[in-house]
């Protein structure tokens, strides 16, 4: 008989977890999905890899920002109703003032080409970002249901539909998400 695993790390209080959060929020710039993997799965210890991309793949297909969704799942799986508001607040709060103090910045320097310059580097480095995300999940795919082989022609059929033939992503989403649910539901009757 196998023992038991030991019980994951969580978070210690509701205030670590608003931090955590916090945290997670003021490091993303454009997109927090890979910071929100490093945290939460790397650093953190709060989850495994598998239990990321379960709560991403729900939280995608919840309405609103797929971390947001991510934050009030992972409050709510450690604190209950509690826990979920106050994840919320973490990637909200702080975020927020800040957020709005650099828009109001930005009215005064909005015309300098620094700062256009600027904005257009950091469009290209939460790209990266979010391509480095996704390469780190990759490994994930052996325990798919849908299998390595539907998931990467998914993947190549949305490249090439987005980036070559410039389709709107509502269509691409409209044809290939059934699609993959198909793969899934298939991969799952086996």
């Amino acid at each position: 008989m196998t023992p038991p695993l030991p019980p994951s790390p969580r978070p210690a209080s509701l205030w670590a977890l608003y931090w955590a959060f916090n945290r997670l929020a003021l490091q993303g710039f454009g997109g927090v999905l890979a910071v929100a993997q490093r945290e939460l799965v790397e650093r953190l210890g709060w989850m495994t890899q598998e239990e990321f991309v379960e709560s991403l793949a729900v939280a995608q297909v919840l309405p609103g920002p797929n971390v947001v969704n991510l934050s009030l799942m992972i409050g709510d799986r450690f604190f209950g109703i509690r826990g979920a508001f106050t994840a919320l607040a973490g990637m909200l709060l702080l975020p927020s003032i800040l957020v709005l103090s650099m828009a109001a910045a930005y009215g005064q320097v909005a015309q300098h080409p620094m700062v256009s310059d600027a904005l257009r580097g950091m469009g290209a480095v939460s790209a990266g970002l979010i391509l480095a995300t996704g390469l780190k999940l990759v490994p994930s795919l052996r325990s798919s249901p849908m299998g390595a082989v539907p998931a990467w022609a998914l993947a190549f059929v949305t490249l090439l539909a987005i980036a070559v033939a410039r389709l709107p992503l509502a269509w691409v989403l409209a044809v290939l998400a059934p699609l993959g649910m198909w793969a899934a539901w298939r991969g799952l009757k086996k």
